[in-house]
């Protein structure tokens, strides 16, 4: 079944990329129901209290075929399925309930108090169970929330943009953007992954940067993410910038610059946030990389030649052993993006 086990979890990863960006504090999860080689149903997790992929696919099942034809099934997901109760039922039971033959599973579940549960409850119901399949593509795709399960921290990507000589201004007069307009739609997306942004309040005096999702597809039935403004002078910050008067300030928050750690556990810890885009300066981007929070670094480079003193990243350098792995690059128009993993050996 090995085969067939991959075509089914890559379509149920399918439907877990759906839920990208609209789970949070939960994880995207994607599910689907086959029978006699048939897909019969799918579904995804579609945000906090909802149900589950697991009963969203059987439900969808259910709907078309009958309650009767999930006897006998096999449902493919892409994280082991919960077995505790918590704003849903779990999905451990509700499968038993249907008497589904099999389930196939790929990520399991990363909170330690309940990894491998599932197995046991479901081989006790007599429901046969395959883990593992396409593991490292389902654990890539929930590392916001298994960090924050582990660590009590958020996934944070640092978003860069430099031109050839690795500064983030160009020289007077030519303009505010580095990028083209296919790269800044690319960020669009990259905030759509995201429930929070954060800058410094150095960038919020210079740019004015509104850090929204303008993109009505991306912002449809999502939230606006939160714009978290880190800084040593609230009281210097422009009353009049557009994170303090456009329709979403109420998704502005202020924070000190001193412990960014400590604003991110908070950010997880108070406001359900899994994933944090960082769009600033150099400074706070040297700031984030020695102090070890970046777990991930989108950074685009525009065919130019800034010429000015503000570098893209300005420390006093880069903690040993830092590294960049599992390098993607992508061209924008003339910009080319490199999106890696941060790493500290």
């Amino acid at each position: 079944m090995q085969g067939e086990d991959v075509r089914w979890m890559r379509r149920a990863l399918e439907e877990a990329r759906r839920g990208v960006g609209r789970t949070s504090p939960n994880p995207p999860v994607g599910a689907v129901v086959v029978k006699d080689g048939v897909e019969l149903g799918a579904g995804w997790h579609r945000g906090a209290g909802l149900p589950h992929a697991e009963r969203e696919a059987m439900a969808a099942v259910a709907a078309v075929h009958g309650a009767d034809a999930l006897r006998g099934s096999s449902v493919h997901v892409t994280l082991e399925p919960c077995s505790t109760h918590g704003r849903t039922p779990p999905c451990t039971a509700g499968l038993i309930e249907a008497g589904v033959a099999r389930v196939i599973y790929a990520a399991e579940d990363p909170n330690p108090a309940h990894a491998g549960a599932a197995d046991r409850l479901l081989a006790a119901a007599g429901i046969a169970v395959t883990r593992g399949v396409l593991a490292d593509e389902a654990a890539r795709l929930i590392r916001p929330f298994a960090k924050v399960q582990r660590r009590g921290l958020p996934w944070v990507i640092l978003k860069t943009a430099m031109s050839l000589d690795g500064r983030i201004t160009r020289p007077p007069g030519e303009g505010m953007w580095l990028t083209g307009p296919a790269a800044r739609a690319e960020v669009q997306r990259l905030r759509a992954e995201v429930d929070a942004v954060m800058t410094s309040g150095e960038t919020v005096r210079k740019d004015r940067p509104r850090l929204d999702l303008r993109d009505p597809e991306l912002a449809a039935g999502r939230p606006q993410p939160w714009r978290v403004v880190l800084t040593d002078d609230p009281a210097g910050l422009p009353p009049d910038a557009p994170l303090f008067t456009d329709g979403h300030r109420e998704r502005t928050l202020v924070e000190s610059r001193a412990d960014p750690a400590d604003v991110l556990r908070r950010l997880a810890r108070d406001r359900g946030v899994s994933a944090v885009l960082v769009e600033c300066g150099g400074r706070l981007a040297a700031q984030l990389l020695e102090a070890g929070l970046v777990d991930e670094w989108v950074a685009f480079l525009a065919p130019l030649l800034g010429g000015g003193p503000v570098a893209a990243v300005a420390g006093a350098g880069f903690p040993a052993g830092l590294r960049l792995e599992e390098p993607v690059f992508r061209r924008f128009g003339s910009d080319v993006m490199l999106r890696a993993r941060v790493t500290v050996a």
